[in-house]
């Protein structure tokens, strides 16, 4: 059965001046001053923001702050008794996960369904790498031209126009892939947990009990699920047992979805066609790893996170939820606790 969608989440307007800490991360590595000026000025009167270079900066300065944005690790959680609210600056949240926070009354907000643009472009990009063989082509390099490896090349090149997009988690990643697929004449369908309408040209998006039947009639499965308990190694065996001859898996979220022994199996005995990865099931992937082998599996090293507006959206959603704070209203991008999400 499906989850329900959350309702709005209002924090108590605070009584006083509020203390902000602002910890650097990989999406968040600098802040300008016009980006601290506009955090100040969303704060509020008299507020008092920190910012500091890396989260374990942070703990002097823990004591007192009532909202972090960044990282925050358990040890900077403990060093913050007066927290109310983080707002992540990284789109997968499992790293918050841990008892005594799920425990807490903290709430949690962050970037849930704004990274959705970029993660889609690097989707695309690795899938037609793989289809249209243009990683092969860049490896051979002058080799290329070599009438066998072109005509192999030729012969293997797949066309995306009139294949089935099945998309796994229809949230922001997910809508945004199904516009690039629309785009490319590909038919799509989609899963959720919760029960959220189809997008325009979207076939339909079932509950988790569709998940079997999209699995089995995708050419492209496209993963933009969170990682949770119940999707840590969801693809094993079975799963890409039951994936049509051919097929092609795409994951640009959570590596961990993946169970490494099984993909492996996979694409060693021809049960897919290929995979298109931006992450890896465990991370950084060694240099032994039998994927690094087939040439049916194009990786890049969980770069698909980039973009030039990322930080900037992510700024922009925490003032205003500053200011949603302070005027009581519901905040955006809130995380579910309980579900991961």
């Amino acid at each position: 059965m499906s989850a329900q969608l959350p309702g709005p989440t209002v924090l108590e307007v605070p009584r006083g001046p509020l203390n902000v800490l602002v910890t650097k991360t990989l999406t968040l590595p600098d802040v300008s001053p016009d980006d601290e000026a506009a955090i100040r000025d969303a704060a509020g009167p008299g507020a008092v923001v920190n910012i500091v270079d890396r989260p374990r900066d942070g703990v002097p300065l823990a004591a007192d702050a009532q909202v972090i944005l960044g990282i925050v690790p358990e040890w900077l959680f403990d060093a913050a008794p007066q927290l109310r609210w983080i707002h992540a600056t990284a789109s997968g949240v499992d790293m918050f996960m841990y008892p005594r926070f799920l425990d807490s009354d903290v709430v949690l907000t962050g970037e849930k369904g704004l990274v959705g643009s970029h993660l889609a472009d690097h989707a695309f990009g690795l899938l037609l790498a793989l289809v249209r063989r243009i990683a092969t082509a860049v490896k051979l390099g002058p080799d290329g031209w070599d009438n066998d490896l072109r005509e192999q090349m030729r012969y293997s090149e797949l066309e995306l126009e009139g294949l089935t997009m099945g998309i796994l988690g229809f949230g922001g990643t997910g809508r945004h892939i199904a516009r690039r697929a629309l785009a490319f004449g590909m038919r799509v369908q989609a899963m959720d947990l919760y029960p959220v309408p189809p997008g325009e040209g979207v076939e339909t998006v079932g509950g988790p009990e569709s998940l079997g039947d999209i699995v089995a009639t995708s050419d492209v499965l496209a993963v933009g699920l969170p990682l949770t308990a119940d999707t840590k190694g969801m693809f094993n065996d079975e799963m890409f047992a039951s994936m049509p001859d051919g097929a092609i898996l795409l994951n640009v979220t959570r590596g961990e979805i993946i169970d490494g022994p099984s993909l492996e199996r996979a694409l060693a005995e021809g049960r897919i066609g290929g995979a298109a990865l931006d992450v890896a099931p465990v991370e950084p992937l060694p240099p032994d790893s039998p994927l690094w082998a087939f040439d049916n599996c194009v990786m890049t090293p969980h770069t698909a996170g980039a973009s030039q507006h990322r930080a900037r959206r992510n700024l922009e959603r925490f003032c205003r939820n500053l200011i949603a704070l302070r005027e009581g209203r519901p905040l955006e991008g809130v995380v579910d606790k309980q579900t991961g999400f």
